[in-house]
């Protein structure tokens, strides 16, 4: 089995976006101890428009993680598995 990644998309308007950025960086605590990598995208041309990254070196972990996370996201999350080339 290899790594696993799921993704979240979210838009935030101005005034709530340092309120949204706490939030982020307390996720990325947790999935880091989770054993998980964990990264945040705003879009070039839309400031507030965010996507999130949660990989884990399997889909049991990422599993999981996603879980016992304090906050969850949105809908259910899609989890992608690596493939072999």
């Amino acid at each position: 089995m290899g790594r696993a990644l799921t993704s979240q998309r979210s838009v935030v308007l101005g005034p709530e976006r340092d309120a949204f950025l706490r939030r982020l960086r307390a996720r990325r605590d947790y999935y880091t101890q989770a054993g998980c990598n964990y990264w945040v995208f705003e879009e070039a041309d839309m400031p507030g428009a965010f996507v999130e990254f949660i990989e884990a070196p399997d889909p049991k972990r990422l599993r999981k993680a996603l879980g016992k996370a304090p906050e969850r996201g949105p809908g259910s999350a899609r989890i992608y598995e690596e493939v072999e080339l």
